[in-house]
């Protein structure tokens, strides 16, 4: 039934979502953003339902190679809305591997093995996403309120119904600033040695890796996004 939704009813089903997040999860939960704009547009609608605060962590995951120019817009609005913004790395990972050499290492590492050890070092129960539906295929069948293991947690993903135009739609119709990327051709962000411009008339994450993509139920099996 979510095909039939006008923007605004879409908008009203996140924040409800959302909102029921909040109070299940209360001090329990926090925001995963990676300065992409679908983790952005919910960072936004977390922010609408506070008020206009974000009242909960906000977790950044730090593979130290991400773009410049996200770094750059993660820093300007986490300043500029008053985040309770966690930055957390694998250093000793970002020390000793080659990056981007295996794709499953790299992801593991830098990515899946910091969210299971964040989850246990600040006792979150619950950790929201901005994943949606049509993005991935290996995504399609996630569901609202979606339980994990190792370690047990709840993930939240209140803009699964969201298509890519709707993104933008409700970026640009809430004043919601994005990273300067997608200005310059760029659909879909990810670390800077694993992602290109991808093409306007074909998916969405063209211009990802696409040896990644074709092992992306793997990653998320692991605890990947």
């Amino acid at each position: 039934m979510v095909e039939t939704l006008t923007l605004a009813e879409k908008i009203a089903l996140s924040k409800s979502i959302l909102q029921e997040a909040l109070e299940r999860y209360q001090d329990k939960i926090a925001l995963a953003w990676t300065g992409g704009k679908d983790s952005t547009t919910t960072l936004q609608l977390l922010r609408e339902v506070g008020g206009g605060k974000v009242l909960i962590p906000v977790l950044n995951i730090d593979t130290s190679v991400k773009f410049k120019e996200i770094y750059e817009f993660r820093d300007r609005l986490a300043q500029d809305w008053g985040l309770d913004l966690r930055v957390e790395r694998n250093e000793e990972a970002i020390r000793t591997i080659r990056i981007a050499e295996d794709k499953v290492q790299c992801c593991q590492l830098l990515k899946t093995e910091v969210i299971v050890r964040v989850l246990e070092q600040y006792g979150w129960e619950a950790l929201i996403t901005g994943m949606r539906w049509d993005e991935q295929p290996d995504r399609a069948d996630e569901t609202y309120f979606s339980p994990r293991e190792n370690p047990v947690h709840m993930r939240v993903q209140p803009i699964l119904h969201f298509r890519e135009m709707d993104i933008w739609q409700y970026l640009k119709d809430s004043g919601t600033p994005f990273c300067v990327l997608y200005r310059r051709g760029y659909r879909s962000l990810g670390c800077e040695p694993c992602t290109r411009r991808g093409g306007t008339d074909g998916p969405e994450r063209s211009g990802r890796d696409q040896d990644k993509e074709e092992i992306m139920k793997r990653l998320r099996r692991m605890g990947y996004f």
